[in-house]
């Protein structure tokens, strides 16, 4: 069983980071806890503690998602002023008003695009990342 989480909300810096990213790592475990990572282009931060992922050919992260809802993206890169991890929980759509507006708007990006489902995180936790004494600590 999944425990309750509280949500928490990026910061301003933390959103014009992840604002400059192109590429995303995005992290999924199995239930019995074998990582797969992947690398994701179509994020966007829909709000200050939700994320939306779409999905146009994922396999082993749909199906880590639907045993264990924990994900974590990691946001830097040469342009960025700081380092994130980004926890959080997932859910997926494939219909409904969120999966609509979302394939909507990547029709419009690229309609060859399948955009087979939604994954909506909602931010539980985020984590410095660059070195020093502060890697690894908790942010919010």
């Amino acid at each position: 069983m999944i425990g309750v989480f509280t949500m928490v909300k990026l910061t301003v810096e933390m959103k014009e980071a992840f604002a400059k990213m192109k590429i995303f790592p995005v992290a999924t475990a199995s239930k019995d806890g074998t990582p797969n990572v992947v690398p994701i282009g179509v994020v966007e931060l829909v709000s200050d503690d939700t994320i939306w992922i779409t999905d146009n050919f994922m396999n082993k992260t749909l199906s880590n998602i639907r045993l264990n809802p924990k994900i974590a993206l990691y946001v830097w890169g040469a342009d960025i002023k700081g380092c994130y991890q980004i926890k959080g929980v997932a859910t997926i759509k494939s219909s409904g008003k969120e999966y609509d507006e979302m394939k909507a708007k990547l029709n419009v990006k690229n309609p060859a695009l399948p955009a087979r489902s939604l994954i909506i995180i909602k931010i539980t936790e985020v984590f410095e990342c660059k070195p020093g004494p502060g890697a690894g600590a908790k942010i919010i």
